[in-house]
């Protein structure tokens, strides 16, 4: 009869990124020498599910072939971004008689997955150039809240709109999410009158600002993310960040740069002579959400009542979570 395996111990995981890792342990020499296959047990950490292989049990995770370690786990599960995974790993060898003799489940070990990488941001970027549509014209930045908004921004910050973290909404895998502080503004304007909506399910008065304070040649531009909530309509989410500034340094390595002059999404046209002013245009097809990385002055622009009926705040992405079944807008390294 064969000796037991021994049990792995020493469970290393290495290399995460969204969807991928390695993982390697330790084995005496002489399991080394005799494993053939490898069991990997992998779980989401919220859903930890205790039944694991057992002893002639036929395997309904992932069976491996015994290979160098680390070893590359990619492609056999759809995994998430930023998911926090369980995992355990048990060894064998498979017997003459296709039965397998088995080590005890090692200890479970807990990772997370990473965000988007650069790669996978340029596919949604290809995938968001897609539904982009025509360039309109427009001249106005603008930002909806309520009264209490802008009266707390007035009374104790002294006027100044602070940098605020991004919430979850969106993609699970864009880079920006809980992690950069802005201020977010809208710049779509209606088809028929190149002016705002009438309508905003943020509030009923709103801060406009020239579009020129916030989009000028000093002014880095990113692309963010690209998600539908269920809808027909597709958000982009863009990031504006004065060069040379702490959101500038932080996009600057996660997310793709785009040309302020040449972009389906959002651009600046520099005047070709004294007579002329900028030309700023806005993508006609998609609604753009605009993070800007630094704090804005309410003394800036100026505040409005709007005409339209304020919309139910159901409306709203804050923390609004992506389509995954979106054909559109989804990459096939998760959501």
């Amino acid at each position: 009869m064969d000796s037991p395996l021994s049990t792995p111990c020493n469970i290393q995981i290495c290399e995460v990124t969204c969807d991928s890792f390695r993982i390697m342990w330790d084995m005496t020499p002489a399991d080394t020498a005799r494993a053939t296959h490898f069991f990997i047990d992998l779980s989401r950490k919220a859903n930890r599910d205790p039944n694991r292989f057992k002893h002639r049990d036929v395997p309904t995770k992932l069976v491996a072939k015994a290979v160098p370690l680390p070893m590359a786990v990619r492609g056999h599960w759809f995994l998430s971004p930023r998911t926090e995974y369980c995992v355990a790993v048990q060894t064998a060898v498979r017997q003459p008689d296709g039965d397998y003799l088995v080590s005890e489940w090692s200890q479970v070990v807990e990772f997370c997955t990473g965000d988007y990488a650069m790669e996978h941001l340029q596919q949604l970027l290809d995938k968001a150039k897609g539904s982009a549509g025509r360039l309109l014209k427009f001249s106005v930045f603008y930002r909806n809240q309520h009264p209490d908004y802008f009266e707390y921004v007035r009374r104790e910050c002294g006027g100044l709109m602070h940098p605020a973290l991004k919430d979850c909404s969106g993609s699970h895998g864009s880079p920006i999410n809980g992690k950069l502080h802005g201020v977010f503004f809208s710049c779509n304007t209606e088809f028929d009158t190149g002016l705002p909506p009438k309508d905003s399910p943020y509030g009923p008065l709103r801060l406009q600002i020239p579009a020129g304070h916030l989009l000028n040649p000093n002014m880095c531009l990113y692309f963010a993310d690209f998600y539908c909530m269920y809808t027909a309509y597709h958000y982009v989410v863009l990031v504006l960040a004065p060069i040379g500034t702490e959101g500038d340094n932080f996009c600057r390595t996660r997310l793709p740069v785009l040309d302020l002059a040449c972009n389906p999404f959002l651009t600046y046209i520099a005047p070709q002579s004294q007579e002329e002013e900028p030309l700023y245009c806005h993508a006609s097809d998609v609604i753009l959400e605009v993070l800007y990385t630094e704090p804005v002055h309410l003394d800036q622009g100026h505040i409005e009542q709007i005409s339209g009926h304020h919309q139910l705040m159901s409306l709203t992405t804050a923390n609004a979570k992506k389509d995954p079944s979106c054909k559109v807008c989804n990459i096939s390294v998760g959501r």
